[in-house]
């Protein structure tokens, strides 16, 4: 009976698993989105795709993302974020920064906020990572700073609209194999239709003029390249550069950048610190030793 009691204290509920996918496979109906914010230490918003069902913790422990808990709450309490696409795995705020030791206080942690399908305001979470459960559709994020418990000060700058999914289907994947052309019938060079009342086949036409050879040194001569249509201009839509689909530009008067995160080899992990680990094994350690001794007293006074 003791030893069920002490695997109760110490084997965690198992969380549902999150697959790591490509941004494209998110919709707005499927999959979530996760964004984290690490423009405090000058980086993007990263953000990435991950499937439902699964809880805030398990999409932030895949496809590259690792968390560090604290040693007074455990892993529980998300205390560092790093991703392995981002600076080595390197997770922020550094042991410099913070120790991790003690609950972060409130005006230097990271503060979890959800967005449901089609909702663009955030609302604080109510909840643990290791108990929200994401809806499909919807969009998780992470910013560091100063938020109160209530989440009325230290709100994102960003929108849910600038991190969400937009397309209803997935993209990205490789398209789909498209069947050969089939051959267009050619015209037979050889026999002719006949005129009405059996009159001999038509001549074909005479050969055109023959176009006007290149000069010498390889040019076109002066009236082909004297020609507006000769060098036609690049239409707007050739000339626009546009953004490399891993990146989106943020909005107007924004300065933060939204990078697609792909899904990476996980970095190291690191759950946090051993002490609550070892406290809840010392608590069954000694209630193990209250039960042996309670046990011995009972047989010397039978």
């Amino acid at each position: 009976m003791l030893g069920l009691v002490g695997a109760a204290l110490l084997a965690p509920a198992a969380p549902a698993a999150a697959a790591p996918q490509p941004i494209g496979k998110c919709t707005t109906s499927s999959g979530v989105v996760l964004a984290v914010d690490f423009s405090q230490w000058g980086g993007p918003v990263y953000r990435s795709c991950g499937t439902t069902p699964t809880t805030g913790y398990e999409l932030l422990n895949q496809g590259g993302w690792r968390t560090t808990g604290t040693g007074h709450d455990g892993p529980a309490f998300i205390c560092r974020i790093g991703y392995s696409g981002h600076q080595g795995g390197k997770q922020y705020p550094t042991p410099q920064q913070e120790d991790c030791v003690l609950t972060p206080p409130a005006s230097a942690y990271w503060s979890y906020w959800h967005a449901d399908p089609g909702q663009n305001t955030w609302e604080y979470s109510q909840l643990g990572a290791m108990s929200y459960q994401p809806k499909p559709g919807s969009v998780d994020l992470w910013i560091f700073g100063g938020t109160d418990i209530g989440g009325t000060k230290g709100r994102p700058t960003l929108t849910p609209n600038q991190l969400r999914a937009h397309n209803s289907l997935p993209t990205g994947g490789d398209p789909a194999p498209q069947p050969p052309p089939k051959p267009r019938p050619q015209p037979d060079p050889v026999r002719t239709t006949e005129q009405p009342g059996g009159s001999a086949p038509a001549a074909p036409p005479p050969p055109s003029a023959a176009p006007p050879s290149p000069t010498a040194s390889g040019g076109m001569p002066p009236s082909a390249s004297a020609s507006p249509s000769a060098s036609p201009s690049p239409s707007p839509s050739a000339s626009a550069s546009s953004p490399p689909p891993s990146e989106v530009v943020a909005a107007p008067g924004e300065e933060t950048r939204v990078v697609d995160a792909a899904p990476a080899p996980d970095a190291e992990h690191d759950s946090g610190s051993v002490v609550p680990l070892a406290a809840t094994a010392g608590l069954v350690a000694v209630i193990g030793g209250a039960a042996v001794f309670a046990a011995k007293r009972r047989r010397r006074a039978e």
